[in-house]
């Protein structure tokens, strides 16, 4: 994004407006944005039946929507598909925090939670960009590669919009909080840093003589 000053917000409502550290929240879209586009997978939690449920979930996101997808028996997807208002949340851990007391271990992180309600993907058109979209987020490029999903492949998936329309980021970076009594304690304190990595790939024996390794997997690297 261009500019230095922030950009487009999402509006805050009384679910995503947040009463512990605020300095850690933030609604800008650019914040958001970039954690989903990194983030592999979402946690859908729904109620069904008066029953609670959180499922993990591959998904993609296209502008101001997010994409998911799954068999056509989904229970998750046919909830969502029938007007169940969900929160969806993806999170991605950065390291882990250590201090000198117990108390004030913890961890960076960056993470999204969104609040609303799903439609289907209607039609053709849609339904293979929504299958690119996935295929991308996941390694990008390869939706350029892969066939495309058949009529029948499509009948026996159920693809889900959910707006990108509620929401807020949280973010914590940055060592230990500590006490000042305890900073003359003789114990390591500091940050555990993780990071996402890729192995190279492993092909398939079966794959037809001449079939090289597209760059987008031998050059393959996670943004983390």
């Amino acid at each position: 994004m261009g500019g230095t000053g922030p950009g487009p917000r999402l509006a805050p409502t009384p679910r995503t407006r947040l009463r512990r550290k605020r300095e850690r929240g933030s609604t800008e879209r650019r914040v958001i944005d970039a954690v989903l586009d990194e983030g592999l997978v979402c946690h859908v939690a729904f109620t069904d039946a008066g029953t609670p449920y959180a499922v993990p979930m591959a998904y993609a996101r296209s502008g101001d929507v997010l994409y998911l997808h799954g068999a056509s028996g989904n229970r998750t997807l046919r909830a969502l598909a029938d007007g169940a208002p969900a929160c969806v949340t993806v999170t991605l851990v950065d390291g882990l925090v250590l201090a000198r007391s117990a108390f004030h271990h913890s961890m960076n992180y960056r993470s999204v939670m969104l609040f609303g309600s799903a439609g289907r993907v209607e039609g053709e058109v849609e339904q293979l960009a929504v299958a690119a979209a996935l295929l991308d987020h996941m390694v990008p490029g390869r939706s350029a590669d892969a066939r495309a999903p058949t009529a029948s492949e499509r009948r026996a998936t159920l693809m889900l919009r959910f707006p990108i329309e509620e929401g807020t980021a949280k973010i914590r970076t940055g060592g230990p909080l500590e006490e000042p009594d305890d900073l003359d304690l003789a114990i390591w304190a500091g940050v555990l840093p993780f990071e996402l990595s890729v192995g190279p790939g492993v092909p398939e024996p079966d794959l037809p003589d001449g079939v090289v390794t597209p760059p987008y997997v031998a050059g393959s690297r996670r943004r983390r």
